[in-house]
């Protein structure tokens, strides 16, 4: 079985996160969103709640799974048994962080491959913090998120 592991902080998730894990799950046969288990301090939305907004996400995606890790995303991958490492790329800035960070897992273990797959043109200005940054202005961020996200946002912010 072929098994890809997404990792990120998804604070909070995007469209563009859906859409490169819709598009990874036809890819390969079992897709382990790993969700970062970053300190409190330094997210809107606490591990769990990510784990849970990602997870109603993409309930319908039969061979997606969610949970959150600590450490290095390639031991996360090696435990998860994964064979490859998913990444989306928007733009330029995108693709040299991950050009570093792709090398970098490359030397750590050399058994998984970074997969990076470009985000739909639709999701190219996306990001997680400008979609809290525009939420929490009371801006429209409608498609631009799931709606169980969005929700969560306004409830966050109360607008």
């Amino acid at each position: 079985m072929t098994v890809a592991i997404y990792p990120g902080r998804f604070d909070p998730v995007t469209a563009g996160h859906i859409d490169i894990v819709t598009r990874s799950s036809l890819l390969f046969e079992k897709v382990v969103i790993s969700v970062f288990d970053a300190p409190e301090n330094q997210t809107l939305f606490t591990t769990k709640e990510r784990v849970a907004l990602f997870g109603d996400a993409v309930k319908d995606l039969k061979n997606v799974s969610v949970h959150s890790f600590t450490g290095l995303v390639v031991d996360c991958a090696r435990q998860a048994g994964a064979e490859a490492i998913v990444r989306g790329i928007r733009m330029n800035a995108d693709f040299e962080y991950e050009f570093e960070m792709a090398l970098m897992n490359r030397r750590l273990a050399p058994d998984i491959d970074v997969v990076c797959l470009m985000t739909d043109i639709r999701y190219q200005f996306v990001r997680a913090s400008l979609i809290k940054e525009v939420s929490r202005l009371g801006g429209d961020i409608e498609g631009l998120a799931p709606a169980n996200v969005i929700t969560a946002l306004h409830q966050r912010f109360n607008n």
